[in-house]
């Protein structure tokens, strides 16, 4: 499965080596996205790169900061790092998948940041529902 759209099966022409280790990506947009943040996705789904299993210090990998937030809250399958787009709502940023997911939030902000709480994809908001997964916070861990 690809690390950044989760849900998406690899095809075997979009691939990258880093750190000498090949990373099978879904599409071209995966592969662009991927090369902006190698570490950040790294760290974010180690259980989809094992390659990288035991080479956190060599990465430094302790050295990247994880958002709170994992997953874009419209394409809830994929992941986001600190460069995404991102809006504010009630004084918080909600990272994005795309331009297009923006437009997609915004033809019913109340209606997306509902759903988006209910499915518990945004920690940064006290009343998001907690779900195993679906965030960067540790689970036993408190939400701010």
């Amino acid at each position: 499965m690809c690390p950044i759209m989760i849900d998406d099966e690899i095809d075997e022409e979009e691939f990258v080596e880093y750190e000498g280790k090949k990373v099978y990506l879904c599409c071209g947009k995966c592969l662009k996205i991927w090369n902006k943040a190698p570490k950040y996705f790294i760290k974010a789904s180690p259980e989809l790169l094992p390659q990288f299993k035991g080479m956190e210090e060599k990465l430094a990998l302790g050295d990247v900061k994880l958002l709170p937030q994992k997953f874009c809250p419209v394409y809830n399958d994929r992941i986001i790092t600190p460069d995404s787009p991102s809006i504010e709502i009630e004084g918080k940023k909600i990272h994005l998948w795309s331009t297009s997911a923006i437009r997609r939030w915004n033809k019913d902000p109340e209606g997306s940041l509902k759903e988006a709480l209910e499915a518990g994809l945004l920690p940064q908001f006290s009343e998001n529902k907690k779900v195993a997964g679906k965030t960067n916070l540790p689970e036993s861990g408190t939400q701010k």
